[in-house]
């Protein structure tokens, strides 16, 4: 049986990365509210030691972890590293002595400890010097509710409020004026401020150099003519090929001796990388990662389908679903101005088409929504486990390309 968890990113103030919250299933018919919590916590953890493993699937950041109350009586949190976990319990778990005692034994272990989903009673109170974060739901939480939680680090300033089911900007403004410092959510990825925006003249190139390396047979020629129109560009190509990954016996002294010496497969990377990276600029790294994740994704469900002579499309298409969250603008707008075929904008804008298909597939699994998975993947009659370990590898190249941009 399959192991999987989806894991949903939680940004700081200055929308960096501070963790993700992992969610564990290991088949659509245990999809929550289903499954039982109890084996949930165990299976997560097992998983976490025998599959996944938390460097990978957390990627060096917090892992945020439900963990219920039979889970914490058993003392399962110490079997995972204390610096590299955040132990959140559940809302089903009551305030008892019991409870207590054993997240007392966790913080004077350096554990880190959260409250998920809470809601401020008055039992909870003796807790709050061993919480480090309390999560609220902001679709459940009501105004009366929502101002008891937000008094709690007035009086405990060391508590930090982390506001979950954040899906736009003006979510995210509202609760950093009430003093959140975590969110967890999607708002990055939606535009700020829908604008009209021109081009530049190197975000063009960028999108022609990679419309044309995608392609099944590049024209190689037309490649160096892109990179010769802007200095810039083939300063970066000439600088990447000095790289000591590249064992060469000739010294690189021009652009067509670059793009021939790489060839289609290290140029689409380095074209890929370059693309994300200018196009995603001043924006939150996990938006440009997001982009490289959704690209990956898509060329490879694109690979089950009839359709797998056009994984460029797939892929392509996938890069460019957030590039109106990357610019901040209209993605009609944005599109319109870009060299892409018919159906490459017709699944983008109208999002008709089996392009389309890619990107929405791709959507559920980042929000876990399992139902739409599993639905998604019957349409083309794709096995749905296999897409959840293809799922995990688009995840793991797109942390590969994030090392190397940075």
């Amino acid at each position: 049986m399959a192991f999987f968890a989806a894991r949903q990113p939680i940004l700081d103030l200055n929308k960096v990365l501070y963790g993700y919250e992992l969610l564990f299933r290991n088949s659509m018919e245990n999809a929550f509210p289903n499954v039982d919590e109890e084996k949930a916590t165990s299976k997560m953890i097992e998983g976490l030691y025998l599959d996944l493993g938390l460097d990978r699937i957390a990627s060096d950041k917090l892992a945020f972890i439900n963990f219920t109350k039979a889970s914490i009586l058993e003392g399962h949190p110490a079997l995972l590293p204390n610096q590299e976990i955040v132990v959140e319990v559940l809302e089903s778990v009551e305030p008892t002595d019991q409870v207590y005692t054993c997240l007392k034994q966790m913080r004077d272990r350096s554990y880190t400890l959260a409250l998920d989903d809470f809601v401020h009673s008055t039992p909870w109170e003796r807790f709050y010097p061993l919480i480090s974060i309390i999560k609220i739901d902001c679709l459940a939480i009501s105004e009366i509710e929502l101002d008891a939680v937000v008094q709690i680090p007035k009086r405990h300033p060391h508590i930090q409020l982390l506001a979950e089911k954040v899906e736009n900007i003006e979510e995210f403004e509202k609760y950093k004026a009430l003093g959140f410092t975590l969110f967890q959510g999607y708002f990055f990825s939606k535009p700020e401020v829908i604008k009209s925006v021109s081009l530049s003249s190197s975000q063009t190139l960028l999108n022609s150099l990679l419309s044309e390396i995608s392609k099944p047979e590049p024209n190689f020629n037309e490649i160096v003519k892109l990179f010769e129109l802007d200095p810039g560009l083939s300063f970066k190509l000439l600088r990447y090929t000095q790289s000591p990954y590249f064992q060469r016996n000739k010294k690189i002294e021009n652009i067509r001796q670059a793009v021939v010496m790489l060839g289609k497969r290290e140029l689409e990377r380095f074209i890929t990388l370059l693309f994300a990276a200018t196009f995603g600029e001043n924006k939150p790294n996990e938006l440009i990662r997001l982009s490289l994740q959704r690209a990956k994704f898509c060329e490879i469900f694109a690979d089950k389908t009839p359709h797998k002579g056009k994984l460029s499309s797939a892929f392509l298409v996938g890069m460019l679903s957030l590039l109106d969250a990357m610019l901040d603008a209209n993605l009609a707008s944005v599109i319109s101005q870009l060299p892409l075929s018919a159906e490459i904008k017709i699944a983008l804008v109208r999002e008709q088409g089996w392009l389309a298909d890619c990107i929405a597939l791709s959507k559920q699994f980042e929000l876990a929504n399992w139902e739409a998975m599993r639905a998604g993947c019957d349409k083309y009659s794709i096995d749905y486990e296999t897409m959840l370990t293809d799922f995990d590898e688009a995840i793991k190249w797109s942390e590969q390309r994030m090392q190397m941009l940075s």
